[in-house]
């Protein structure tokens, strides 16, 4: 039977999403902390928020150049923690750790890196849990970690790995032992392989903690230092075996953490730098051994996390970076001595977690990568250090809680007012940014919890108002800058939670609507102040959660929603108040945390979005943001109505029905700026669409699929719907997408997609294979489009 076309009039609503083409803009700098506020000017995209550092995604592991401390221009995504590396001696690296995917492509906790920046797809032994340690040796890999299987077979803490193929050897030492065993570290000399870790057994023999391998058999040799702690790094230099870690005897001698061993008895020497903490790595480097761990005492003498230890009498030498904290990797080359760990400060000069230094004076080289989180492997190959840790970013630069971004690269700008507390709103206005949170230094002065900064040199004017309190939200107009917070005495005068700032001089005007708790969100329209917050009365009159103030009277208005709870988020679009917040109704109706309100008499029409609770977070609405006929919505939520959204969304502005666009924030959204067609939110997510994202996402050429219904009108193209074809009418050549989606949102049939020219034209529909049932047809003609409700009939 022939399928029928009917053209429905009245508007459905799609229930499911559809993927919207729009992905967020990976070059996009991101932070390591969360981002309470954005704004844009000027090309500039200012946040602020509880941050320290902004910089390049990279994932746990890449290559940086040894000279000028860039990352390489192509690396592959790791996602998860490298915490062993070392280079394949063809310009790549083996890599390990507890990581589950390369650049999005399976890859359990070891791969191969090919020279070229990409994955090895062929190489792929797989391990079972972590790989700590990787060694090098002609044909063979090493691996040792806390797996169990590797190159599916069954290898105990440690493994050989043919480099080629990746495929696993039959060399199996078998390491046995009762809890928390691993294989740490892994040395080579000549015929002998040497381990260390935690575990009792190992090649088939009693060993605890340390053992030498026969390279061919796998079984352990004679030599028995036996260690009664954890070994966590071991070095050669063929008569002498340098071992480090846990332990206090070994070798048959008390030894705190760092030891020398005869390389054919396994005792130890006279060599005892007796160090009073552990140590997690050492290396040989000419006269001296390089050690790093969480010592404050080695070799005799003062020395904060990493020294040098003279080979002959293990004294520490005159070299002292003095690192502020733990040291996890060192890797001598040439002149320089490479540290990675957990530290702000090193050889003198600031540097986060990886530093360069030298291997005279130990100080620090001007190389500085700044890694967001702790470096725990360095490798060195072809010009490049290739550096891994439980960082998401390196190269990147320091920004205490408010940074300036580059709108076109989304890199940051050298404009860093370097704040010392939270900042929670920005504003800007002219040539200057508002700034307020909960800090008492910003802009080089200071300035408690306001501050008005240049936006050229990111210094603090003489602007002052100086709350004593936090400042939670700013609005600005011509003349005045509105500050809404936790205070109580600003501008020099008592105001309560809300005030009104002259521009020029920082002082508070007569403007004083007295409100007697929070105000976390106010927003200026014409003669009105909006404000939201936890508060219930404003100068004497019951406001619950939400007001309207008059400019020039300071005086609450009639206009009076009743909400039930605390409002954190207004915005004013045309004659409609939106506003967010934890709320379950207004004015005795329903509305689950949003709500679209008369601005002229308060009431709520039936635009509902009906919000669902987020399973791990307390739902709320946080931040809101209006373009044309779209509601962005960001907070802690999973859907609105049956269709799924996390923790960001766009709602039609007429039906509230979400939009297809579904970025899937995986944590609370604090904000939301809309800009030329880009969209910035930033909040406490780590992943959006999939992507990591830490704390601010920016979607470019935001152009949600339409929802079922809506229609933007355009003279550039006329469509219409004739028996079983889509009629066009087009004056000019243009790119033509027709797409048929089901019920669900669900794209059943691409019609057309293609460059058409001028003139009129039929496109057939689908008829074969299309169930009875109701369809949206979406027509595309370059930046316009128009939607058809449709149903299939027999």
């Amino acid at each position: 039977m022939k399928m029928k076309l009917i053209l429905i009039l009245a508007v459905i609503t799609v229930v499911e999403s559809v993927q919207s083409a729009n992905v967020c803009n990976t070059k996009t700098w991101v932070t390591d902390g969360n981002v309470n506020t954005i704004e844009t000017a000027d090309n500039k995209v200012y946040i602020g928020g509880s941050f320290r550092y902004v910089g390049p995604y990279t994932g746990g592991g890449v290559p940086i150049d040894s000279s000028s401390g860039s990352p390489v221009a192509s690396f592959p995504d790791i996602r998860g923690n490298v915490l062993a590396a070392c280079a394949d001696g063809n310009g790549g690296w083996f890599v390990g750790g507890a990581f589950a995917t390369v650049d999005e492509i399976p890859r359990n906790n070891i791969a191969h890196i090919l020279d070229n920046g990409t994955l090895d797809s062929n190489w792929n032994p797989e391990a079972s849990a972590e790989v700590l340690t990787l060694v090098l040796s002609g044909t063979t890999l090493y691996a040792g970690g806390k797996f169990i299987r590797i190159g599916g077979r069954y290898r105990y803490y440690i493994g050989a790995l043919d480099a080629a193929t990746g495929e696993v050897t039959e060399w199996d030492p078998h390491v046995s032992g009762v809890n928390n065993m691993k294989v740490s570290t892994i040395a080579v000399h000549g015929s002998t392989i040497y381990a260390g870790g935690c575990f009792s057994g190992i090649g088939g023999a009693i060993r605890p903690n340390i053992a030498a391998l026969d390279a061919a058999t796998g079984e352990a040799t004679e030599w028995n230092p036996d260690a009664d702690g954890t070994v966590l790094s071991i070095v050669t230099d063929g008569d002498i075996v340098y071992a480090a870690g846990t332990f206090s005897e070994i070798g048959g001698k008390a030894r705190n953490r760092i030891a020398a061993l005869d390389a054919a008895t396994g005792s130890a020497t006279a060599w005892d730098p007796d160090a009073d903490n552990e140590i997690y790595c050492i290396a040989l480097n000419g006269d001296v051994v390089n050690a790093g761990g969480r010592f404050t005492t080695i070799g005799n003498k003062p020395r904060n996390y990493i020294a040098a230890l003279d080979v002959e009498t293990g004294t520490a030498t005159s070299w002292n970076p003095d690192a502020n904290f733990n040291v996890y990797s060192i890797v001598p080359h040439g002149s320089i001595v490479y540290a990675g760990g957990y530290f702000g400060t090193i050889g003198g000069r600031p540097r986060n977690n990886i530093a360069a230094l030298d291997a005279v004076s130990g100080e620090a080289t001007s190389w500085n990568p700044i890694a967001n989180a702790t470096v725990t492997a360095l490798a060195t190959g072809d010009g490049m250090v290739y550096a891994g840790g439980y960082f998401h970013s390196i190269c990147g630069v320091l920004r205490n809680r408010i940074a300036a971004l580059d709108a076109a690269t989304g890199s940051a700008t050298p404009w860093n007012p370097d704040a010392d507390g939270e900042v929670n709103a920005l504003k800007v206005y002219g040539n200057t940014v508002f700034a307020g949170g909960e800090f008492t230094m910003i802009g080089g002065r200071e300035r408690k919890n306001m501050a008005a900064l240049d936006t050229a040199t990111g210094s603090a004017t003489s602007w002052n108002p100086d709350p004593n309190s936090s400042v939670y939200t700013i609005a600005v107009d011509t003349t005045t800058v509105y500050a809404g917070g936790k205070f109580w005495e600003i501008g020099g005068q008592t105001r309560y939670h809300l005030a009104a700032l002259d521009m020029i001089s920082g002082t508070a005007t007569e403007w004083d609507p007295n409100v007697n708790n929070d105000v976390y969100s106010v927003g200026v329209n014409g003669n009105t102040v909006y404000a939201g917050g936890s508060f219930t009365d404003i100068g004497g009159e019951s406001r619950n959660y939400l007001a309207a103030i008059d400019i020039s009277t300071d005086e609450a208005l009639s206009w009076t929603p009743e909400v039930d709870d605390t409002v954190f988020a207004v915005t004013v679009s045309g004659g409609t108040v939106y506003a967010g917040g934890v709320f379950t109704s207004v004015n005795g109706e329903n509305r689950n945390c949003i709500a679209a309100i008369d601005a002229g008499n308060g009431s709520v029409g039936s635009w509902n979005p009906n919000l669902i609770d987020h399973p791990f977070y307390k739902r709320s609405i946080r931040a809101l943001a209006v373009d044309e006929n779209i509601v962005f919505a960001g907070g802690a939520f999973s859907g609105f109505g049956d269709q799924e959204r996390s923790c960001l969304a766009a709602l039609d502005a007429t039906t509230g029905t979400a939009a297809p666009w579904k970025p899937d924030a995986n944590s609370r959204v604090r904000s939301i700026v809309v800009n030329s067609g880009t969209v910035y939110a930033g909040g406490t997510f780590e992943e959006v669409s999939g992507i990591l994202r830490f704390g601010f996402v920016q979607f470019d050429d935001f152009d949600p699929l339409p929802v079922a219904g809506s229609f933007v009108p355009s003279e550039n193209f006329t469509t219409s719907l004739r028996s079983n074809s889509v009629m066009l009418s087009l004056p000019e050549k243009k790119p033509i997408t027709i797409i048929l989606y089901d019920i669900k949102g669900r794209i059943h049939t691409v019609v057309a997609d293609g460059l058409f020219t001028a003139g009129n034209h039929s496109i057939h529909l689908p008829g074969t294979g299309t169930a009875t049932g109701m369809y949206l047809l979406v027509i595309r003609a370059g930046d316009y489009y128009r939607t058809h409700t449709l149903v299939m009939s027999r």
